[in-house]
């Protein structure tokens, strides 16, 4: 394990139909990444955000004007979780 800090990529929507479009959108393109919630430090309100490796981001970010997606922004956070992607206690 490194002692790096790895960095996440939360992209933020005005709905959860915008966010359901751009994950779909991603997936089709090969693009890792993720539904979470909004973490609370980024949004006072509930939804959804998709969390993208900051690797990805130029592709996330190709692929949200290709689509038209209406993202509200993006945010990078230091990651706080483990590495495993999809695992759950």
């Amino acid at each position: 394990m490194t002692n790096e800090s790895q960095i996440d990529c939360y992209i933020l929507f005005p709905n959860h139909n915008e966010g359901l479009k751009l994950h779909k959108a991603m997936k089709e393109a090969g693009v890792k990444c993720m539904i979470s919630p909004t973490p609370r430090k980024l949004s006072e309100c509930c939804g959804i955000s998709l969390v993208v490796a900051e690797e990805d981001l130029e592709m996330a970010e190709k692929i949200i004007e290709e689509t038209d997606t209406k993202i509200e922004k993006g945010v990078k956070l230091v990651r706080e979780r483990p590495a495993v992607w999809n695992k759950f206690c």
